[in-house]
Order: C-alpha cells, then sequence, then structure tokens
C-alpha cells in the first residue's frame, strides 16, 4: 500500500487560511491505494512531539478531504482500527508523514553558520560606516557574522529641516463632479514617540488628503511636487483614463483627471521610489460611497509600519533599495499616521472599518480582542455574501470593509496576531503587535442594529452581475505568469544560509525574522521576476496584448523551487478582477479586486474585466521587490 498527503487551500475570502492567533490552516487531501478492506482505517494529525493530537477522520482508498489542520508542524498518521468511531489512535501505524515545516533542523543551520564566520567578516570589512544598526524583532538571536552585513548602497534620509511644517492630522475633502483639488508633496516634521523626524506628506497631512467621492464623478487634481526628487500620484484601483494613472514621474506639476466609476475604498500614493517616498509618508485615502448593511458609525483607517532605530527612522537605499529580499518590514505600527490608535464606543456599537494596508511589505492579520465580524467588501466592490471572520488578512495595498460588534464593556485590543519562523533554530514564535485600543462603555448603543448585524447579507446584485463570469473557472488561462527570483553577488553567508531555509518556506513571511541579511540585500543582487512562460520573456520584456470587452483569465504561479519563497501582492493598473480559484479551489464568493496575495507556493487564476483601455502595469506592491524589478506591462486594446 501507499499514500501521499497534499496540504489543501482552505477556502475563505483571503488566499491564505489563518486563525485569529496566526496559525496557517492546512485541508490535508489524502489520496491511499492498496488498503485491504477488512477494517476501518483512520487518519490523525499530531505535533511531532505528539502532544497535540487531533482525529482527521476515516479514510479508504483514493482521495479523502480530511478537516483543517493548524499545527506549525504536524505529522499525520493512518491506522489500522476495530472501529472509525475510535477517539484516539489505538490500532498499528500502517503509515505515517511529515509536513514540509518539519523539514526545519536547526542543528544543521547552526553547524554551518558557526563554520562560517570567518570569512564573511573580511567579506564586509570595508562595509560602509554611515549606516546604523538595524534593530532585531524580539525573541530572535544573531550570529555574530549576520550582524557585520551591511547594504552595499549609500543610505538616504531627507536632511533635517527645522522649516519644514509639523505635519497636521488628515482632512476629510467632500469633491464633487467637476471640483478641483490641489495635492501637494513636500517636507513635514513628523512627532513619533516624542521624536522629531523630517518625512513627507501631501498638504503637510500625514496621510494626505482623505478624498471622499460619489460614484461617477470626475475631479481636476493640481498636483504640485516640492520634493528634490521626482514624484508622481498613481490612482490606485482606480479605473481612470490611461494617461493619469501616475506611473510616470513629474517634476514640478502635473494636472490629473480623475473619474470614479465604482464605489469602493481606493489610495493614492507615488509610484516613484515608492519603497521611498510610500515609506516616509506619502499615501492617501479615497472613499467612492457604496451601501453595505447598517453599522452605527465608520473609521477609515490607513495601516502602515515604519522601520525605526535608536536615532530615527532606518535610512533607505539612496541609489538601490535595501531589503530587497523580503522587503522593508516596520517595528512602529501607525494607524493614520500615529502610533497607538484610540477609539471610543458604546456596548453594542456595529462599527464599519474601511481597512487599507499601506504598509511597503508587511501583510497582517487583524483581530479585535474576540469581537465578532464580518467582512462584506474587499478593494473595488462588496461579496456576493457577508462572511463571519475571525481575523482580516490583508496584504500590502489591499482593502477590506468589515463589520465589528463591540458587545462587552472594557477594552478591546485591535491586535496584529501572526506565528513568525525562526529560520536559525527552526521553530515558530508568536508575533503580537497592538495597533490601538478600542474603549466600550457599560452604556448600551441607542439604536442597536444587533439583529441586522447577526445575518449574513446575500447582495443580489452583485450576485446577478458576476454570475456570467463563473464559466471561466474551467477554461484554460489565457496567460500565465510564473513569480520567481534571481540573485548574485550576494554575501556567502546570505547564499548558504538562504540555501539552506529553502527547504521550507511558510505561505507567508509575516514578521520579518531575516533582518540582517534582508536588509543587506539590495536591489543590484536581487531581482524579482514576473516569467512568461509561454515566451521566456521577464519583467518589463513582456508586453501582453488583450481586446478590450473580452474577459482574461491570467495564471499566476509562485515558483515553489524559488531561492526564497515569498508571498507576492499583485495590483494591476487601471483594471479589476476576480480572484476565480486558488490552488485550484473554486472561489465561492466573489468581488471584484485590483490586488491579490499570491502565496509562496501557490497557484491564484483571475480573471480579469478588460474594460478599461489603454497601456498598463502589473507589478509586485511589496515596494521593494517592485523597486527590484518585478513588473510588467500590458495593452487593453
Amino acid at each position: 500500500m501507499s499514500g501521499r498527503v497534499e496540504l489543501a487551500f482552505a477556502p475563505g475570502p483571503y488566499t491564505v487560511s489563518v486563525t485569529a492567533d496566526g496559525h496557517t490552516r492546512f485541508v490535508p487531501q489524502i489520496t491511499v491505494v492498496g488498503l485491504p478492506a477488512v477494517q476501518p482505517y483512520v487518519a490523525w494529525a499530531a505535533t511531532p512531539q505528539m502532544d497535540s493530537l487531533i482525529k482527521l477522520g476515516e479514510v479508504r482508498n483514493g482521495t479523502t478531504l480530511m478537516r483543517p489542520v493548524d499545527f506549525d508542524k504536524f505529522v499525520v498518521l493512518i491506522t489500522a482500527e476495530r472501529s472509525a468511531r475510535v477517539r484516539a489512535p489505538t490500532g498499528r501505524v500502517i503509515l505515517r508523514g511529515q509536513s514540509p515545516s518539519t523539514r526545519l533542523f536547526p542543528p544543521d543551520l547552526m553547524e554551518f553558520s558557526l563554520g562560517a564566520m570567518g570569512g564573511v567578516a573580511h567579506e564586509h570589512e570595508h562595509a560602509g560606516s554611515d549606516w546604523p544598526m538595524v534593530p532585531t524583532p524580539p525573541g530572535l538571536t544573531m550570529l555574530p557574522s549576520e550582524m557585520a552585513l551591511r547594504p552595499d548602497v549609500a543610505p538616504y534620509l531627507p536632511a533635517a529641516d527645522s522649516s519644514a511644517p509639523l505635519a497636521r492630522r488628515r482632512e476629510v475633502l467632500h469633491v464633487s463632479d467637476g471640483d478641483t483639488v490641489r495635492l501637494e508633496a513636500g517636507l513635514v516634521r513628523r512627532v513619533l514617540n516624542g521624536h522629531t523626524y523630517t518625512m513627507f506628506g501631501y498638504n503637510g497631512q500625514y496621510p494626505g488628503p482623505l478624498l471622499e467621492a460619489a460614484r461617477g464623478a470626475e475631479i481636476v487634481v493640481r498636483f504640485t511636487n516640492r520634493l528634490p526628487d521626482s514624484s508622481s500620484i498613481h490612482w490606485h484601483g482606480i479605473r481612470l483614463d490611461n494617461a493619469f494613472d501616475g506611473v510616470d514621474g513629474v517634476g514640478r506639476a502635473f494636472t490629473y483627471h480623475v473619474r470614479f466609476p465604482d464605489a469602493g475604498i481606493y489610495w493614492y500614493h507615488p509610484h516613484v521610489r515608492e519603497d521611498i517616498q510610500q515609506e516616509l509618508g506619502l499615501y492617501g485615502n479615497i472613499l467612492v460611497r457604496a451601501e453595505y448593511g447598517p453599522a452605527n458609525r465608520e473609521e477609515i483607517l490607513m495601516l502602515d509600519d515604519l522601520l525605526v532605530g535608536p536615532e530615527g527612522p532606518v535610512p533607505l537605499g539612496k541609489d538601490s533599495p535595501t531589503h530587497a529580499l523580503m522587503g522593508r518590514f516596520g517595528n512602529l505600527f501607525l494607524v493614520n499616521g500615529e502610533p497607538g490608535y484610540r477609539l471610543a464606543v458604546h456596548r453594542g456599537e456595529v462599527v464599519r472599518f474601511y481597512l487599507t494596508n499601506a504598509s511597503n511589505t508587511r501583510t497582517l492579520n487583524l483581530s479585535f480582542g474576540g469581537a465578532r465580524m464580518k467582512v462584506v467588501a474587499t478593494d473595488a466592490g462588496p461579496f456576493e455574501h457577508e462572511a463571519w471572520v475571525e481575523s482580516i488578512v490583508i496584504a500590502p495595498a489591499e482593502r477590506y470593509v468589515v463589520h465589528v460588534r463591540f458587545d462587552r464593556p472594557g477594552e478591546v485590543a485591535l491586535v496584529n496576531q501572526v506565528r513568525a519562523l525562526d529560520h536559525l533554530f527552526g521553530r515558530f514564535f508568536p508575533q503580537v503587535d497592538t495597533l490601538g485600543v478600542v474603549s466600550v462603555a457599560r452604556e448600551r448603543v441607542r439604536d442597536d442594529v444587533a439583529t441586522s448585524f447577526a445575518a449574513l447579507r446575500l447582495d443580489t446584485a452583485t450576485v446577478r452581475a458576476l454570475e456570467p463570469y463563473r464559466r471561466f473557472v474551467d477554461q484554460a488561462p489565457d496567460q500565465t505568469l510564473v513569480l520567481a527570483l534571481e540573485t548574485h553577488g550576494l554575501p556567502y553567508l546570505t547564499e548558504r544560509l538562504m540555501q539552506l531555509d529553502s527547504i521550507y518556506f511558510a505561505p507567508v513571511e509575516w514578521g520579518g525574522t531575516m533582518p540582517m541579511m534582508n536588509w543587506a540585500s539590495t536591489g543590484r543582487q536581487v531581482r524579482w521576476v514576473l516569467r512568461d512562460p509561454a515566451t521566456g520573456r521577464q519583467n518589463m520584456d513582456v508586453e501582453w496584448h488583450f481586446r478590450r470587452g473580452a474577459p482574461a483569465k491570467i495564471r499566476l504561479v509562485n515558483e515553489r523551487r524559488a531561492f526564497h519563497g515569498m508571498q507576492h501582492p499583485i495590483h494591476l493598473h487601471g483594471q479589476r478582477f476576480l480572484v476565480l480559484a486558488v490552488n485550484g479551489v473554486p472561489t465561492e464568493d466573489l468581488a471584484w479586486k485590483d490586488t491579490v496575495l499570491v502565496p509562496a507556493g501557490a497557484v491564484v487564476d483571475i480573471l480579469l474585466d478588460t474594460a478599461n483601455p489603454g497601456h498598463w502595469m502589473l507589478h509586485c506592491h511589496i515596494a521593494e521587490h517592485l523597486s527590484a524589478g518585478m513588473m510588467i506591462h500590458f495593452n487593453v486594446e
């Protein structure tokens, strides 16, 4: 007899399934041949130490989909039992397998790392002395050889400017059809945790002004650039005219004509060295009103993380991005530009949160201290069905609209809970970051919408509108992109440790737990790749052509054998799309999106709505990956 176990995708509103505390949820798919038909056979999942055990269910010859497993590392056992109703394994084990994560063996890594220490210090003895030390996440141990690494580029931060205005909180601009808005990018001073830093802002605000518009409106935006370098404004997710997409940098001024054909929550940011300009504060939200279920109030939150050391923000790469391998993970969490978000509500209040992830790299796993919540919409429109969720998994550039009911008095923390991977010791450990606190009063809300909140609404208009697109699920893709990585000239230690690390990589790199090697990797050494397997062309040598009005199915394949497996939030300019399937599992609850997270090793099928003509970009929205080449262009003719 023989068998295999595939770890399938657990369906849901996201392309990766995790628990509220950050454990990845897998669905084992067990295929067995040659089982004698004489007694029941039962599958189990257990931690390697066998201190936790769950019953997966009975298996037979053929393929059986089991219940989900959320252990970090686990083994799968199939036992021969007298009865399928047993609660614990008592019979003999006939088949046994291990999850890929059990392949992490810390002694091998430690032995190599200690042996490699001598050569690395010499290799970097001429590294620039202008770089301050990058912070290390709590709970990690760095080898001396890693601590010697430095980026091989010059550091950059805006020069301190006492004449720059203190950044103000964002204002809300209610814009109507035909209005003119002025946006100016310039230096601001930010006070964060008692320290003053020179950063960037739109209109002297951080984040930039919130634009609130009605669907169908068109406005004029007069942009002035007061920065020392070229900049632009990209209207992320907006299906506007191609000439105003904001890809090309501008010197001092440009006039954008922006129309809002779709309801949803959008944002704007630069598309010139956004690894620098976005990190330093250039971003703002756009709300185009839509009808959702009842809520007592709304909160529009831009989420970010800033990398700060003892002397202030850690410098960025002047001529090439640092953190090119995994992206720049921050250690200071910001909500609407400020640490320590606060909100006061009454007991029973339902809050509609519009969430935008404006960070360079970090994918968040957010929850409100056990408060019940449901997801109602994403980037560019509502889901067909509202859904209860444990947490909100939101990648860079993604947006979600969620309803949260606070029914218990006291303080409720808005937290990011993930399981980070210590690559050196081969262990998973929790990372919990508090972004803010919601204070729930004992007094009940006057207008209680508990009844409507308890019901999961079906958006019949969206269901009808999206039904014609379901026929594309079983069709072959029109185009395929392979997401890959090329490197050259990395330090010897980085090369060897990354090769050992490639025996396993998690679907999502949640915490940036290789900080020194990641920091020291630059866009000169790392090239992230989008490859068209049909032609062999890569990145900006790829040029696809689509016919306007003919939906196109695109398959995104995140290469499993990459030097370093990494998730990629893929964004398409000027268009919207549907996520049709993840790892072959059809999506049951469709919604229009413009950015999708493709986990490491995953295959995601999207259907492009080719309604907006023009010459557009597709790219990874990890800012450092984009700056390291991960983009293509395509035409809708």
